[in-house]
């Protein structure tokens, strides 16, 4: 099933690249979140070819084209991870491909077709990126940290939507990415370019892959009250190298606190 997964990533990847050298049409879904054609194209893709491998096995799909069933398997699809660094033509993009099993991540693909990168996990068996092996970062305070994050689409109308959390960290650490793909964000983690990454607002789709590749390089992952992640759980999600984690969770902390004192 792994090389299955890896072969779709390549196929969904291949589509995706075309598309970034021509004009490609989209539909609004929110304000800050875009849907193009490419997105369901590469979705109609890898939707159709585990439907066709694997016609007992449930798929949760971004743009809508899953299958619900009761299955002990689970795929979660991200056709087109970061659309709109794709709609603007900013290369930090990727495909997204996790295969749960009862609930819990068995295998995960990310693809950047841009750089040619594939980064690719099985539970118990490691993480590798073109087929090297991969291991977090040996950053050992977070004010020697660089950390990614994203905000999230309704942070127009939602007043818990990270920006405090982002003003805060900046203070705490040597600097703060903001990509804008979750996915490849958790893979930077596991290939030891950051140091963590916490976000909300996701979905089991953004992370189900980048989780579980985070994890088998050596990642700390767990939700902001540092329970355990579990891709079907929550939308909030912290990846670390672990030794910097509580200083993390610490600091979102800090801003939950501050945030409750000033509505009382």
């Amino acid at each position: 099933m792994l090389d299955f997964a890896i072969d779709l990533a390549y196929r969904a990847g291949t589509l995706i690249r075309a598309g970034a050298e021509r004009d490609v049409s989209y539909e609004p879904k929110q304000y800050a979140d875009v849907v193009t054609e490419v997105d369901r194209a590469s979705e109609a893709l890898i939707v159709g070819a585990i439907r066709a491998r694997y016609p007992d096995h449930a798929i949760i799909a971004e743009e809508g084209s899953g299958v619900s069933m009761s299955s002990p398997y689970t795929w979660l699809i991200d056709p087109l991870d970061g659309t709109l660094n794709f709609l603007h033509g900013l290369p930090i993009f990727c495909v997204s491909i996790a295969l749960l099993a009862y609930n819990e991540p068995l295998l995960g693909v990310v693809y950047d077709p841009m750089r040619n990168e594939l980064f690719y996990a099985e539970r118990g068996r490691g993480a590798f990126l073109n087929g090297r092996r991969l291991r977090v970062s040996q950053t050992s305070t977070l004010a020697r940290s660089l950390l990614s994050s994203g905000l999230p689409y309704d942070r127009f109308e939602q007043p818990d939507n990270n920006l405090a959390e982002l003003t805060h960290l900046a203070m705490l650490v040597q600097d703060i990415r903001r990509p804008g793909s979750a996915a490849l964000d958790l893979c930077a983690v596991a290939a030891g370019r950051t140091d963590g990454h916490w976000e909300l607002g996701l979905k089991p789709w953004d992370v189900g892959a980048g989780g579980l590749i985070a994890l088998e390089a050596g990642a700390t992952v767990t939700d902001w009250q540092g329970e355990p992640w579990r891709p079907l759980g929550g939308d909030r999600l912290v990846a670390t190298n672990g030794l910097i984690h509580a200083e993390l969770l610490a600091a979102l902390a800090e801003v939950r606190r501050q945030r409750s004192l000033k509505l009382s």
